[in-house]
C-alpha cells in the first residue's frame, strides 16, 4: 500500500486519510493553517512553491505548463484519473511515477505539497478544492468555480475558516483591457451605469439524437471521474471536454463563458460581494441526445441599483452602457463611444481596482505574502452564482426573486431545492 507520509515522519495510511477526511464518510479532521515550511523555512532547498496539479487533460494540463514556466513554482506532484493524461503530463513535468496519483486525497495528503492547481471537469472543482483546503494547501482552481450555488457558499466559507490563499481561474480579471473598461465604468466615464450587455458563445460541440454504451477505456477510472455525479454507463461523449454540455457535470455554455463575461460584468457594476435581486429567461433545450444543457439563452437580471443585465447567445463580450455612453471589452479589444472615453485617465483620488498583469503569477505572489488574489474564492463563487441563477431560471421559465445576502430565492421552494444537488455516496460536502 501506497503510504503519505506526514510530519514527525509518522506514515498516515490512504485508508487512515480516507477515515479522515470530510469529503467522505466519516468525521472532518482537523489542518493547520499555517503556510508549509517547505515554503519559508530557512531549510527550505529553494524558496519555489511546491505545486501540485490534479486534472490533467485540457485546461488542467496548460495549467500545470504555465505553472511549470513560472520560476517561482516547481510541479511535484501529479494527478488524474486517465492514465493517459498522466502520463503525458508526467513526461512533460519531468516527474518519475512516485509522483503521479490516480486519487487526489493522496496527493492533497502529502507534507511536501504547498499549493493545488485543480483542473478537473466542473462536478470536481469543489469537492478538489475543499479537500486540499483543508490539508492546509492554498488553491488555484479553474472557472466555472462551481456547479452548485450551496457548494460556491462552502467553499468560500472554508476558504475563510482556514486562512487559505485561493485564486479562481477567471483570467480575464489579470487582462489590463478588462480592467481599463471596469476602471473608466465605476468612475463615471459612461455617466450612470443602467445596462450591461453580455454575449456568450453558442455551443462547440453537437450529439446526435441517440447515443450509444461503450467499453470503459484502459486506463481510465470512470467510477471516480464520476465521483460525487449520480452513476450513468460510459460512453465517450460523456467525458473530458463534452462533459461541460450534461448538467450532471456542467451548466453548457452558461457556466463555461458566462463565468468568464458574466464576472466582468459583476467587477463592473461593484457587486462582486452580492448579486442580482431577480432574474428571468429563456433557453433553447435539447430535446434528444446525451446533452441537456441549453443550446442558447436569453436572461434579464436586475440588480438592486437598477441595473439590467441581459445576456445572450451570441458573440464574446461584455458591453456597460450608462447616460453619456458606452464601453465595450472582449478579449484583447476594447472599444467606446464617445472614443475620447478611452483616452481618459483614471486620477489618483479616483477608484483604481485590482491591477494583476499576470493571473497565475498573481496567485503565487499571494502565497508569499498571504494577501487575496485578484479572483478570490468569494469573487469566484458570486459570478458562478449569476451563471447558476440565469440555468435555474430557464428551467423553471417563470421570474425568480433572489436575496444575495442569504442567498435563498424568495418564496419559492422549488427554485430553493435547486441551490444544492445530493452528492453519490460516500462524497459530501
Amino acid at each position: 500500500m501506497r503510504t503519505i507520509r506526514g510530519r514527525k515522519d509518522k506514515a498516515l495510511s490512504r485508508r487512515d486519510f480516507l477515515k479522515g477526511s470530510a469529503l467522505a464518510a466519516g468525521a472532518s479532521l482537523a489542518f493547520p493553517t499555517v503556510v508549509p515550511s517547505s515554503v519559508f523555512g530557512p531549510d527550505a532547498p529553494s524558496s519555489r512553491i511546491a505545486m501540485a496539479c490534479v486534472g490533467l487533460g485540457g485546461q488542467g494540463a496548460g495549467n500545470m505548463r504555465s505553472f511549470k514556466g513560472e520560476k517561482s513554482c516547481q510541479i511535484v506532484a501529479l494527478c488524474d484519473v486517465d492514465a493517459a493524461h498522466l502520463e503525458q503530463a508526467r513526461e512533460t513535468a519531468g516527474l518519475d511515477a512516485k509522483s503521479c496519483y490516480s486519487d487526489f486525497r493522496e496527493v492533497v495528503g502529502r507534507d511536501d505539497v504547498d499549493a493545488v492547481s485543480v483542473g478537473t471537469p466542473d462536478h470536481w472543482h469543489v469537492p478538489v478544492s475543499i479537500a486540499a483546503v483543508r490539508a492546509g494547501k492554498d488553491v488555484y482552481c479553474e472557472k466555472p468555480l462551481t456547479l452548485t450555488i450551496e457548494e460556491g457558499r462552502a467553499l468560500a466559507d472554508e476558504v475563510k475558516r482556514y486562512g487559505r490563499v485561493f485564486q479562481t481561474g477567471s483570467q480575464q480579471r489579470s487582462g489590463s483591457e478588462f480592467r481599463k473598461a471596469c476602471e473608466l465604468v465605476v468612475n463615471g466615464r459612461i455617466g450612470t451605469l443602467h445596462t450591461i450587455r453580455v454575449g456568450i458563445p453558442g455551443n462547440n460541440h453537437k450529439c446526435g439524437p441517440t447515443w450509444e454504451v461503450m467499453p470503459v477505456p484502459e486506463g481510465f477510472d470512470y467510477d471516480m471521474w464520476l465521483g460525487p455525479a449520480p452513476w450513468a454507463p460510459y460512453t465517450e461523449q460523456r467525458c473530458h471536454y463534452q462533459f461541460r454540455f450534461v448538467l450532471d457535470y456542467s451548466g453548457g455554455q452558461m457556466t463555461n463563458w458566462g463565468a468568464h463575461y458574466l464576472d466582468i460584468a459583476q467587477w463592473g457594476n461593484q457587486a462582486d460581494d452580492t448579486g442580482p435581486v431577480e432574474i428571468e429567461g429563456v433557453g433553447d433545450w435539447p430535446t434528444t441526445g446525451l446533452f441537456t444543457t441549453a443550446k442558447k439563452v436569453d436572461i434579464e437580471y436586475t440588480y438592486a441599483n437598477k441595473v439590467k443585465l441581459l445576456l445572450k447567445t451570441g458573440g464574446g463580450n461584455t458591453r456597460f452602457e450608462g447616460t453619456e455612453g458606452w464601453v465595450d471589452v472582449r478579449r484583447e479589444k476594447l472599444r467606446a463611444s464617445p472614443e475620447s472615453i478611452l483616452t481618459s485617465t483614471i486620477g489618483p483620488n479616483e477608484i483604481h481596482l485590482y491591477e494583476s498583469r499576470d493571473h497565475k503569477q498573481n496567485f503565487l505572489d499571494c502565497v508569499r505574502s498571504r494577501k487575496t488574489p485578484i479572483a478570490s474564492a468569494e469573487i469566484g463563487h458570486r459570478s458562478s452564482t449569476v451563471c447558476h441563477l440565469g440555468n435555474i431560471a430557464m428551467l423553471l421559465g417563470r421570474k425568480l426573486r433572489w436575496d444575495p445576502a442569504q442567498e435563498r430565492f424568495i418564496n419559492d421552494a422549488e427554485a430553493n431545492s435547486m441551490i444544492g444537488r445530493a452528492m453519490r455516496a460516500p462524497w459530501r460536502l
